[in-house]
């Protein structure tokens, strides 16, 4: 999902998903997307048992790389509502959110 397709589907949804950060806590410290949650990718595994596989899940990271491989990693534990921010947090500040920092 690209960041303006992302920025509709949030203005839309009753419920709104899970919105994933898998980046590090320095890199969420310099921007992230308002309401997001931090997870660093390597405590995804310690962690799962925290996340709700039912509910729809966005994975967002820096341009998109390390949330696919998190998605690829909750759909073979059974996550079945999994989506990949494409293009990251940068796609966003370029295509959403002009004023939010890149790096």
């Amino acid at each position: 999902m690209r960041p303006r397709e992302l920025e509709s589907h949030l203005a839309a949804s009753a419920e709104p998903p899970l919105l994933l950060d898998v980046r590090e806590p320095w890199e969420f410290e310099i921007c992230h997307i308002a309401g997001s949650t931090l997870v660093p990718m390597q405590r995804i595994p310690a962690l799962l048992g925290q996340l709700d596989p039912n509910r729809e899940t966005v994975v967002i990271c820096h341009h998109g790389i390390r949330s696919r491989q998190v998605g690829w990693y909750l759909e073979r534990m059974g996550f079945g509502r999994v989506v990949n921010l494409s293009g990251g947090v940068d796609a966003w500040a370029r295509e959403v959110d002009a004023a939010m920092a890149v790096y």
